[in-house]
């Protein structure tokens, strides 16, 4: 691996980070997301009869819900993000979706209800980037590149040097990333989404560096940056 100064690292990182627009939702150090990340997904636990449930999960998560209550197919809604299903109480096979924008949001799911809110995932050691940034981080610092997609998407095309994992893999491979540790890795999906899911699997586990290439490989690509398959 190409070596540079911690000085000039730096200077990188915080002309990078300079660079990026943070959102007015980021979500602030010390506060987490509620549920827990299973293959994946972001699974909400919802007890029965609950009215005034506050939750909060990242832009980028999918999420499922776990219903506590004694029906067998409780109905949710999610007005302000068109969502309306019937769900089976078996959080496993229940459908998920995915939190695309930032905001909050108010739900209903049985006999339970709440607000859901949206926000950017904000770490120290956690950044954004366009697809511009990350062919500069790929020039300069040469980071490791995690590809999040499935094995399809990948073979469809990937940035070069890639390595595939697939995020509901993630949590059951990470001894397979334990080298890169402590180096610079870049992540990225189709349109950012899972790549965020990643980024956060990936630093509560301990990564200490994690670049999520924000709008994914369709931004990539529409910057005419090479891709190989």
């Amino acid at each position: 691996m190409k070596r540079i100064s911690v000085f000039a690292l730096s200077v990188y990182v915080l002309v990078i980070m300079a660079g990026c627009t943070q959102d007015s939702r980021a979500v602030t150090e010390g506060e987490t997301a509620s549920g827990t990340i299973v293959g994946g997904y972001r699974v909400l636990s919802v007890p029965a009869d609950s009215h005034n449930l506050q939750l909060t999960v990242y832009r980028g998560d999918y999420i499922r819900f776990a219903f506590n209550g004694a029906e067998a197919q409780p109905a949710l809604a999610i007005p302000a993000l068109s969502i309306s299903e019937t769900l089976s109480r078996e959080s496993a096979k229940a459908p998920y979706f995915k939190m695309q924008r930032t905001g909050t949001f108010a739900f209903s799911l049985g006999t339970s209800g709440g607000d859901i809110t949206v926000v950017e995932y904000s770490r120290p050691n956690y950044e954004a980037v366009s697809a511009v940034q990350a062919a500069e981080l790929i020039r300069n610092i040469q980071p490791f590149i995690l590809d999040v997609r499935t094995p399809q998407e990948y073979r469809e095309g990937h940035l070069e040097n890639a390595a595939l994992i697939p995020v509901q893999e993630l949590q059951g491979r990470l001894a397979e990333l334990a080298k890169f540790k402590n180096e610079n890795i870049l992540i990225y999906c189709a349109t950012g989404n899972r790549s965020t899911v990643a980024s956060k699997i990936l630093i509560d586990s301990g990564f200490k560096r994690i670049f999520n290439m924000r709008h994914g490989i369709q931004e990539w690509k529409s910057r005419q940056q090479p891709v190989v398959n």
